[in-house]
């Protein structure tokens, strides 16, 4: 009887209709492959994209949703950091499908996570810091936690970047180098997720009233959404440990299970539909001339809709940590997961990863993340601070077109 009332719970009528949506629409690509083989009009050819595009949005949507409700029951950081994951897979499944498609894709992880970068650290945080701001004044982010994700965010994107065009050939990792790289990117990307879920993890929650560390909520208070310190959004559980990680897991197991198969069954027609849109994608900027980096750029946007509005969420609850949680948590797992993963793609396949960035992307990397660096380490972040990060996504988007 409980089990039938959990899994009522769970198989929702949204849920249902992401599953029914995305298995349907890839259905439907399996009927119509070969029309979708040769060579289509404009309009149809924009149709069929668009609506690709729309399923693989609202299968994301499915996705968050399960993630969120996973979030509420496991608590910070554990709970964002399986939304985070979540949406990272999904962009990794994009730009792996992509590459193992047809046709030449060198740059196309390179754009992507360069996209991702910019859009996260300049257009969600941003957009997240004006929301917050004209509604509370300021926000105030754990400042350990936040140095954590840049001190691994710095390293991780110059290793991606930068250091490619200086050892590299061709702006790419040589084979003898891509292996130790790939290796130490894994190690350091694992090591963090060690300390964010075990001796760090207070740096992870939000700020007490006197300033760093967690604020002091007993379990049984943010545990509810729209609880006391959940300021109405999905539950910050600020005192998790081990032992009620083990109780929470004992007592609502077959909910987590449920909702994991149902997050895993919503991700898959993500996988599969990918394949299609990467070409569609590929002949529709072909036919119109636009740049090759603008591919990843609306990968990024599609993939990150859902967390973007999760984060704003957060921002009208004053969450900053859990702003800073999503989005910076999302590059570190963007960076740490993708360049291994297109490397070994590379190394597999005799594909050539150019990682090297422009120099004029470069700039702007660097600049975003001093930017960061300068809007959460003060006491408090502004709207203002959130008006700097927009305009530099506004210079970043002028230059895709350059």
């Amino acid at each position: 009887m409980r089990i039938a009332s959990t899994l009522h719970t769970v198989l929702t009528a949204p849920a249902l209709a992401s599953l029914g949506l995305g298995w349907a629409a890839y259905a439907a690509t399996l009927l119509a492959h070969p029309l979708l083989e040769g060579p289509l009009a404009a309009p149809p050819l924009v149709s069929v994209l668009v609506a690709i595009v729309l399923v693989i949005v609202v299968c994301a949507f499915g996705v968050v949703a399960q993630a969120e409700h996973l979030a509420h029951r496991l608590g910070d950081p554990y709970g964002t950091l399986v939304l985070t994951l979540s949406i990272v897979l999904i962009e990794v499944i994009l730009i792996s499908a992509i590459m193992l498609g047809p046709g030449e894709h060198a740059t196309i992880a390179r754009d992507s996570v360069m996209a991702v970068s910019m859009i996260i650290l300049n257009l969600v945080v941003g957009a997240a810091l004006l929301v917050g701001g004209l509604r509370h004044g300021g926000l105030r982010a754990n400042t350990t936690g936040v140095s954590a994700y840049l001190s691994v965010l710095v390293v991780l994107t110059a290793v991606a970047f930068a250091v490619p065009g200086l050892i590299g050939r061709d702006g790419a990792y040589t084979p003898g180098q891509a292996v130790p790289i790939a290796a130490v990117t894994v190690v350091l990307y694992a090591f963090f997720l060690h300390r964010q879920m075990g001796a760090q993890r207070a740096d992870f929650q939000e700020p007490g009233p006197a300033g760093d560390g967690p604020t002091a909520v007993p379990p049984s208070e943010g545990t509810t959404a729209g609880g006391p310190g959940t300021h109405g959004s999905v539950a910050t559980v600020s005192s998790a440990t081990p032992t009620s990680m083990a109780s929470v897991l004992a007592e609502h197991r077959t909910e987590l299970l449920a909702r994991t198969a149902v997050l895993v069954l919503t991700v898959v027609p993500i996988v599969l539909l990918s394949h299609d849109m990467a070409a569609l994608l590929d002949e529709v900027l072909y036919r119109a001339g636009a740049p090759v980096a603008l591919s990843g750029l609306l990968i990024a946007l599609i993939v990150f809709l859902p967390e973007t509005i999760t984060t704003l969420r957060a921002a009208q609850s004053a969450e900053m940590q859990r702003v800073s949680n999503l989005c910076h948590g999302a590059l570190v797992s963007t960076v740490g997961l993708t360049i291994p993963a297109v490397l070994v793609i590379g190394l597999l396949t005799g594909q050539t990863v150019t990682l090297a960035e422009s120099p004029t992307n470069l700039v702007l990397l660097g600049t975003s993340l001093l930017l960061t660096v300068a809007t959460f380490s003060g006491q408090r972040a502004t709207a203002l601070h959130g008006a700097s990060h927009l305009l530099l996504f506004v210079v970043y988007g002028l230059t895709v077109f350059a």
